[in-house]
Formats: structure tokens, C-alpha cells, sequence
């Protein structure tokens, strides 16, 4: 079945699209009390996480940890696996490696997303490629060791010039040698690039391995112009049994944005 998840983001400086923000126990204590399946938290660093706090956590409210985020690689260190120099390529994997190191310690997938990067100025796009290739295989290997897949993310191109649609990402996967990664589908990035999101989801079949659940203005579901139905039925018919993460700005408030969510995934997943 399609599940139900919420981010929660513990970087302050990436408040960003995530319903909760800082207090990781009150967050989640109010997943559950909405009836959130899972939670999906982007953290500062591993390091920064108290792995056993958390699986007390998780177990207290019966919540699973279906994803973990990479967002502060870059918001607080500006890393990616694309950048020019070799020694922060270098740093870049080894932050994503200890995340994957945290996650997999919870069955959870681990997330690339604006950590890829983007080809500039002293770096051409095949060079680039080149090195995101290089990177995906040596992670979505070291994530196999877990049980898990890597997750990549293809980006609006305001925010990537690399991969922006599931057709891209599913021809870069064609180029690794791991079998290992997946593709997360942000509807609100597909908005942008897509020419029609439930086909795009129907044409990325069993590469797609997470969703971000989200109205077309990044905003809660039905505060924007989407249109749930056909992209649900494009899920049920690929046989997608992952989760829906609701990845939204937390506008009115954060209840408010957690419960439109959950009803809004009741209304069209948990058929």
C-alpha cells in the first residue's frame, strides 16, 4: 500500500518546505496524533542525530523512518558531488556516506537532491555528469550494503541544470553501474517541468522510489492547481508501494498544513 509520511527538517537555515521544524520529539508525537505513517527528517549532520533517542522515538509512537535528507550538505556547507574541486566532491560524498551510515540503521532511504549540483563556469555538463555518475555508483553501492536504495531527486532547472525531468533521471540511472538507485518524484518540481505529471510517473514505472506530495505553489495539497486524482491512479497502476511525503510549506501554520495532508492523503492514497 501507499503510506503516509511528513518531513521534518532539524536544520534551521533550511526551514524551507517542511511542515515541522526543531523539536524533533514534539513532531513527531503530532505525526502520530494525525496519523502519519512515517517521517521523513533532514538534519544537520549524522552526527547530529542521537540514533538511539530516535529509535526510542520511533518506537514510542509507532512512526517509521522512511527517508533521510541531505539539504544541509549544501544549505550549511555548500557541498555537492558536482562542484569543480576535488576535495569538496570528496567532502560532499563523505557527508552523504554518513547519512546513508545513520539511515540504514532504520531501513531508511537516504536523498540527493540539491547536493547533485549544477555545471558552471569551470565545470561543462559532460564533466559534471561525469562525476554525479561516479558519485551515485559508489553511494547507491554503499546503501546496498543497508538494504536500501539511494534516492535521486531530479530538480526544477531554477535549482539544477543536470536532471530536471523522471525522463532524464531514468536515462542518467541507465548509465550506472549500481542497481541501486531510485528516483524521488517531487510533484512540485514535476509541475514545473512535466508535460503531464501522471504520465511522466507512469513512464518512471519501478524507478520510482519515493514521492513528495505537494500542490503545484509548494504549498499544501488543495491550495494549489493540482490535480491529485490521475497522479494517484498513475501510482496504484505502476504498482508504487512507497510512500507519499508531504513536503509542503507549513502555510497557514504547521498543524494546519499537517492536517490538510493527511486528509488530503487519505482522500486520494488510502483506497
Amino acid at each position: 500500500m501507499i503510506r503516509s509520511c511528513v518531513t521534518i527538517s532539524l536544520v534551521p537555515e533550511g526551514r524551507g518546505p517542511f511542515i515541522f521544524c526543531g523539536d524533533l520529539a514534539a513532531s513527531c508525537r503530532q505525526a502520530k496524533d494525525l496519523g502519519f505513517d512515517a517521517i521523513e527528517v533532514f538534519p544537520p549532520s549524522a552526527a547530529a542525530v542521537d540514533a538511539s533517542a530516535l529509535r526510542r522515538l520511533l518506537h514510542e509512537t509507532g512512526l517509521r523512518l522512511a527517508a533521510v535528507g541531505t539539504i544541509a550538505g549544501w544549505v550549511l556547507q555548500r557541498l555537492t558531488l558536482t562542484a569543480p574541486e576535488a576535495g569538496k566532491r570528496a567532502h560532499a560524498r563523505e557527508f552523504i556516506r554518513s547519512i546513508i551510515d545513520l539511515a540504514g540503521q532504520f531501513h531508511a532511504a537516504v536523498i540527493i537532491g540539491l547536493m547533485q549540483g549544477r555545471h558552471a563556469e569551470g565545470m561543462d555538463k559532460a564533466a559534471a555528469m561525469g562525476h554525479l555518475r561516479e558519485a551515485l555508483n559508489d553511494l547507491g553501492e554503499h546503501a546496498h550494503k543497508y538494504g536500501v536504495p539511494l534516492l535521486f531527486e531530479p530538480l526544477n532547472r531554477y535549482e539544477t541544470n543536470l536532471v530536471n525531468t523522471i525522463e532524464d533521471g531514468i536515462h542518467l540511472l541507465g548509465t550506472l553501474s549500481t542497481k541501486n538507485v531510485k528516483l524521488l518524484a517531487d510533484l512540485f518540481h514535476m509541475n514545473i517541468e512535466e508535460t503531464d505529471v501522471a504520465a511522466a510517473l507512469q513512464g518512471g514505472g519501478d524507478h520510482i522510489g519515493h514521492v513528495h506530495f505537494v500542490d503545484s505553489n509548494r504549498r499544501p495539497a488543495g491550495c494549489g492547481h493540482t490535480d491529485f486524482t490521475p497522479i494517484a491512479a498513475a501510482l496504484r497502476d505502476i504498482g508504487y508501494q512507497g510512500y507519499v511525503s508531504a513536503e509542503v510549506f507549513p502555510q497557514p501554520d504547521p498543524a494546519e498544513a499537517a492536517r490538510l495532508m493527511i486528509a488530503a492523503y487519505r482522500r486520494f492514497f488510502a483506497v
